[in-house]
């Protein structure tokens, strides 16, 4: 069975975004002083007591407003209320009932799920419970007196909130594969997320910008479950001001670590930028699994040569991740994006795949017979003693050697494409470790001899 969803609603800046991270134990969702933050849906994991739910943040209703993006928020509260088991309407304790309060209320009366009533922004006790009562005119049952920021009141509304959640049992074990969409703004990413998901779960606008919180979404396809993170379009540092686009771009930084694999975003018209390029080198940085993913490749004039053309532009401009794999998408008419999920597939089990020290050493022995290590101009040659893979996500290999500094970088690139070659590890960066160590050592039966390169 699926965890139970909680639905947080209100109008804006009445600090949905605070209680959400109240309520999940962590600071995910972005809070800022301007209405309007939250745009799309974002889920989180919470539980209470033994109780385990999912907390969804919507944006802020405005009713009866047909300003930018208004009428998409309302849908996304609209459908993220139909998916609800219960919903808190968050409201204002300091600012008092406004009737933008009483429009929402009613709005809520007429839907079939639970309501509970929060009374945010009551930091004082006393003065939280004179503040409280006023909304009892909302006739949505008891307002509960609540602090986001300092967590008073909370526990009373919990108690009472996990009163309307069906209980879960037998929640399968986690075999999510987390995937990051990143990019540029307005390259398509949101786009890329409602496709696959098959509905409007994220908010598309032509207006760059538009996703400003990391967005998790599960999908199934086939037994296996992903969770897609959607995220806002990553400028250069220089157009950046302080502030909610500043939180964004941080949320995206942080989705590329928690992913397994992350989908590089271009656009197909654009080409390959300077930008893609240091979102590349991010994400080896990090060292997360990766799929090139080339969106609006419909609105491209093709002809025979034309893919081939830009496949030859992404291996001069991403060379350093060759070992990506590069698909060509549309994600409005829905071209090959059901191809991304295999390539995921396949990223992620290059990503977390273990090699034994056997195999390693026999690719390496193979290597070193085709090609022998270099030599200094002393006349030294480097040695590779033996290797092992120390860890994986990214697969990472310590080779033991006599000397470091004796190879090349264009001889430690040969080691590593050989790895590839004979291991696999499509669609994943692989770290080698050269690691120094004296002969004596190697002599002394710390290492056993069966495992050393000849």
């Amino acid at each position: 069975m699926k965890l139970p969803i909680v639905a947080i609603i209100g109008r804006p800046n009445v600090g949905k975004s605070t209680l959400v991270n109240r309520l999940a134990g962590q600071q995910s969702a972005i809070v800022h002083d301007e209405p309007g933050v939250t745009r799309d849906r974002t889920y989180l994991p919470a539980y209470w007591g033994d109780r385990e739910y999912l907390v969804v943040d919507t944006g802020g209703l405005v009713f009866n407003d047909e300003t930018e993006f208004l009428p998409l928020i309302r849908q996304q509260a609209s459908l993220a209320l139909k998916e609800a088991s219960a919903a808190i309407f968050v409201v204002d304790g300091q600012l008092g009932l406004t009737s933008a309060d009483e429009e929402i209320a009613e709005w809520l009366r007429q839907q079939t799920v639970p309501v509970l009533l929060a009374v945010n922004k009551c930091e004082s006790p006393e003065q939280g419970l004179v503040q409280a009562a006023e909304f009892w005119q909302l006739g949505l049952g008891e307002p509960f007196a609540v602090s986001g920021i300092h967590g008073n009141g909370t526990g009373e509304l919990l108690d009472e909130l996990i009163n309307h959640l069906p209980i879960v049992e037998n929640i399968p074990e986690n075999n999510e594969i987390n995937v990051a969409i990143i990019g540029r703004p307005n390259v398509g990413k949101s786009s890329l997320l409602n496709a696959f998901v098959g509905e409007e779960r994220a908010i598309v606008s032509p207006i760059s910008g538009t996703t400003r919180d990391a967005i998790d979404t599960v999908v199934e396809r086939d037994g296996q479950i992903y969770r897609l993170i959607d995220t806002a379009g990553i400028r250069k540092k220089k157009h950046i001001e302080y502030g909610t686009e500043f939180f964004s771009i941080n949320r995206a930084f942080k989705a590329i670590r928690r992913a397994d694999v992350v989908l590089l975003v271009l656009d197909a018209v654009d080409g390959v930028t300077e930008q893609d390029q240091k979102l590349a080198g991010r994400i080896i940085e990090e060292g997360r699994a990766c799929v090139v993913v080339v969106n609006k490749w419909d609105a491209v004039e093709k002809d025979s040569y034309t893919i081939y053309d830009y496949e030859k532009i992404l291996t001069e401009k991403l060379h350093f991740t060759d070992w990506a794999e590069t698909i060509f998408v549309s994600a409005v008419t829905g071209q090959r994006v059901e191809k991304i999920l295999e390539l995921v597939n396949t990223a992620s089990e290059a990503h977390k795949r273990r090699v034994s020290t056997s195999v390693i050493n026999e690719v390496l022995e193979e290597a070193v017979s085709w090609h022998s290590p270099p030599a200094t101009r002393g006349g030294r040659q480097g040695k590779i003693y033996y290797g092992t893979q120390v860890t994986s996500q990214p697969p990472t290999i310590a080779l033991f050697v006599n000397e470091a500094k004796r190879f090349n970088e264009n001889y430690r690139r040969y080691i590593e494409r050989q790895f590839r070659q004979q291991l696999g590890f499509k669609g994943t960066p692989i770290r080698l470790l050269w690691r120094s160590k004296k002969v004596r050592d190697m002599e002394s039966g710390n290492v056993n001899r069966a495992t050393r390169v000849k």
